[in-house]
């Protein structure tokens, strides 16, 4: 059976978290898109990881697989690898051949390209991710399987990389000599380093879409975790204020091999408040004492940036948005305890523009800027004991109130409530592989 976790918003949904519980009744966990700009932080035994390339169900010893769909910095692959073997924690990691590589001309292109953009700019993560997806849809980009060919790697790089110094320099007016980056353009530098990465890889490196197939029909579990959110997918999100993959479900098909009749369940993550890492429109931004609430209690600092997170209310119509394009079978709401202590708790359940109401979001990122948020307002809850909350009846009825009314509007039952970063702060309702 697969299970298909996705983000409903804009990432740092707790994502991390859920698939972390979930992989409890997982025997593989797949990473389908995205790289190391992800982030998804696991707290275990009053232990905390932060992942970045490796899903989090490794914390638990499960099967690990990094799909095509992904993109792979091999050396903070290897670098977070090290460091969970440091804390006994021994990865069964499998990389897939198809998967394209991070190089570092691409990290250069990112934050040269990101810097001339100005207003426009997306507020990435700089590790190269975008301009290594345009190197895979380019067809001249470099995959694992590259990394195992000495000579074919050198040929590749031999053809591309005076073509990315020649856009540093021509293109962006960057000298890449005086500019500290004459290491990333060196065909023999990077040829060795990529190479001795390959063969630290060799014995992980496989056929991503036979290997989960194949345990598929043997009767296995799989659990696909999906990075960032919905409104950050390249083809569904705020264009162009958004991320270089397919975040949402089609993203877990197309990025992994696996036929999209296999993806039983699709649940989605979200937040009872918004947050967000980067630039663009966000119409129940709260720039006030209670975003400061919001950021403070809810540690939003970026797990991969570490930049404060900007945060608002509840959107609506960007959750309804993220249900219809993923067809969610079911939800999770989290962090309904970062919100104690507010009265009233708002929800934007619609957008006014140019006098008129709307329920859906503009996909003109002008439209959406000028978009003012119709709120509804809920009685708060404050005095919660969160460590003692052990079933939902635990849940002051006001936040009860608060969770049935998005679950409502956002048309699946939610299978689980988060009440605090922890395994155990968190109240199971419904578990998508079945098992209660």
């Amino acid at each position: 059976m697969g299970v298909t976790i996705v983000g409903a918003q804009l990432g740092d949904e707790g994502k991390g978290k859920i698939t972390d519980i979930y992989s409890e009744s997982a025997d593989v966990i797949v990473r389908f898109q995205g790289g190391n700009n992800a982030g998804h932080t696991v707290v275990a035994d009053g232990e905390e990881f932060k992942l970045h390339h490796v899903p989090s169900g490794v914390v638990r010893g499960k099967t690990a697989v990094i799909a095509n769909g992904c993109v792979v910095d091999p050396g903070v692959l290897l670098e977070e690898t090290d460091k969970l073997r440091e804390r006994g924690v021994e990865p069964d990691l499998r990389v897939s051949e198809r998967a394209h590589v991070i190089m570092p001309y691409h990290r250069v292109i990112d934050g040269v390209e990101e810097d001339a953009k100005g207003d426009m700019a997306a507020g990435t993560t700089g590790r190269g991710i975008g301009p290594t997806y345009e190197d895979k849809v380019g067809r001249r980009g470099v995959r694992v399987l590259d990394l195992l060919k000495p000579d074919a790697l050198r040929e590749k790089l031999e053809y591309v990389v005076p073509t990315k110094r020649a856009l540093v320099e021509e293109v962006f007016g960057i000298d890449t000599d005086e500019n500290g980056y004459a290491d990333a353009f060196d065909v023999d530098e990077i040829h060795d380093e990529y190479v001795a990465y390959g063969e630290r890889l060799r014995g992980s490196v496989l056929d991503a879409s036979g290997y989960i197939n194949d345990r598929m029909d043997a009767g296995d579990d799989v659990l696909f975790e999906g990075a960032q959110g919905t409104s950050l997918d390249i083809d569904h999100g705020i264009y162009p204020y958004l991320t270089s993959s397919n975040t949402t479900v089609g993203g877990a098909s197309t990025g992994t091999g696996v036929g999209a009749t296999r993806l039983r369940e699709t649940v989605g993550i979200m937040k009872a408040y918004l947050s967000r890492v980067g630039t663009g429109p966000l119409p129940t931004e709260l720039e006030d004492d209670v975003g400061d609430h919001l950021v403070e209690v809810g540690e939003e600092y970026g797990t991969t940036t570490g930049r404060r997170r900007r945060v608002g209310w509840f959107d609506l119509p960007m959750v309804r948005h993220a249900a219809r394009v993923n067809g969610f079978t079911g939800g999770v709401l989290t962090s309904i305890d970062v919100l104690e202590g507010l009265d009233p708790v708002r929800v934007c359940e619609a957008y006014e523009l140019d006098g008129e109401e709307l329920q859906k979001m503009p996909a003109d990122m002008d439209d959406w800027e000028r978009c003012e948020p119709v709120y509804r307002d809920f009685d708060g809850w404050d005095g919660v004991d969160w460590d003692s909350v052990e079933g939902y009846d635990d849940i002051p009825a006001e936040a009860r109130d608060y969770v049935e009314y998005l679950e409502d509007e956002v048309g699946a039952q939610f299978y689980a409530v988060s009440v605090g970063p922890a395994r155990e702060q968190t109240i199971i309702r419904e578990n998508p592989f079945g098992e209660v």
